[in-house]
């Protein structure tokens, strides 16, 4: 298994995961507390005849190169080696038992059950939504807060079904989700199966479009599924450039209450001013690091 891979500041990793086409690579990060700094790294396996490992790399660094230009970061791109059997699961080093909020614990099912609380079981994979990110936690929080108020549900990029799954655990029904990539739909699927609970996943790109504005793909080819509308509450956890740019249909979705995140703070009026342009207000607003998250009601 071959690895290309840099450092970077934390407020890089989602922007890098937006815009970087992994193609036939896998895009994976962990964060290093020390350095304070995230690794964000491609594997691929060695390729058949007639591709060889040095025309992967090759394609690997320019590709990440052209991300980290976009996004205006910098960062030395380097490459390694390691082991072909470990290297899907080296995410699990990573991932422990933690408590969210007044009552949601999320729990990887390799570790022993916790005794309390309202537990959500996670295997993300390659998914996105562990509970570790500012972004992630802060949803899990508002959703336990609003728990009370139940209704429907809707999940916006669902990644690895955490946040549609604690909702669905906290008493929201009927609860449904949806992710441009169909490896984030299977992961939610089984999670929420693991969970015992009733989520319908879906794909779904938000703008509808098949590829973007500069001609590449958006969503491996993905079918449209008409999202619905009068959901009592929706989360919206993607990042700030597509909240703004597809605001219009992410409000029509909304019936009652709408939590917006996947927000650098710097970005977070503008996201804010593109949904009271569109009918809402802010209730509240959650900065945890250098993301903030916003509770928005239809006015």
């Amino acid at each position: 298994m071959n690895k290309v891979y840099c450092s970077v500041e934390e407020r890089f990793v989602n922007p890098l995961f937006e815009v970087f086409d992994g193609g036939d690579f896998i895009l994976s990060s962990y964060r290093d507390i020390e350095e304070r700094l995230t690794q964000v790294q491609i594997y691929f396996p060695d390729p058949e005849p007639p591709r060889t490992v040095a025309d992967d790399v090759a394609e690997a660094e320019r590709r990440l190169a052209d991300a980290l230009d976009i996004v205006g970061a910098k960062a030395a791109i380097e490459i390694s080696t390691i082991p072909d059997e470990d290297w899907k699961l080296s995410y699990r080093r990573h991932f422990k038992t933690e408590r969210i909020g007044s009552r949601l614990v999320v729990h990887p099912p390799w570790e022993p059950m916790p005794e309390s609380g309202v537990v959500v079981t996670l295997d993300p994979g390659l998914s996105f939504g562990t509970g570790k990110h500012e972004t992630t936690r802060a949803c899990l929080e508002y959703i336990d807060e609003l728990a009370a108020e139940g209704g429907s549900f809707l999940d916006m990029g669902s990644g690895s079904g955490i946040l549609s799954i604690a909702a669905a655990k906290l008493g929201f029904s009927p609860v449904a989700g949806f992710d441009v990539d169909p490896d984030a739909v299977q992961a939610s699927t089984e999670n929420a199966a693991l969970n015992g609970v009733k989520v319908e996943y879906f794909r779904h790109a938000l703008g509808g479009a098949s590829t973007d504005e500069n001609g590449d793909p958006v969503g491996k080819g993905c079918a449209q599924k008409p999202l619905g509308t009068g959901y009592d509450l929706v989360v919206a956890n993607i990042l700030g450039p597509l909240l703004i740019r597809y605001a219009d249909e992410i409000a029509s979705a909304v019936g009652r209450r709408l939590i917006v995140s996947g927000i650098l703070t710097t970005l977070y009026p503008e996201v804010l001013e593109a949904f009271v342009k569109r009918g809402f207000r802010e209730v509240s607003r959650r900065t945890l690091g250098e993301w903030t998250t916003g509770l928005l009601d239809m006015v």
